[in-house]
């Protein structure tokens, strides 16, 4: 890496980490620190049912593929596998073989 380009990436590393500093400052402004560590610490069953929900909606934007292309990339898979279990059987079948006339 040149000293220039060191430089920038530094630079925009030391940039994402002050617009982060200042997003965790206004988000606690006007908050005690004592607030701030009580809410983490805070186990309430509607900061579950929020957890809940906002998992339920991150899985309704997720695109799930069709019955075809699951079906289509689970006999890839299995084709695979059977191809490297031959190959792997056979070069622990050969390298038996070669160690057991070695040996003899």
């Amino acid at each position: 890496m040149t000293g220039n380009r060191a430089n920038s990436v530094h630079a925009e590393y030391e940039s994402d980490t002050l617009m982060a500093t200042k997003k965790v400052e206004r988000s606690k402004k006007g908050r005690s620190p004592a607030t701030v560590e009580e809410e983490k610490k805070s186990f309430s069953l509607a900061r579950i049912k929020e957890f809940i929900n906002e998992v339920k909606a991150e899985f309704n934007k997720i695109v799930w593929p069709d019955k075809k292309v699951t079906l289509g990339s689970t006999g890839v898979v299995i084709v695979l596998v059977f191809i490297v279990s031959i190959y792997l059987g056979a070069v622990d079948l050969l390298v038996g073989r070669l160690v057991t006339f070695i040996l003899k």
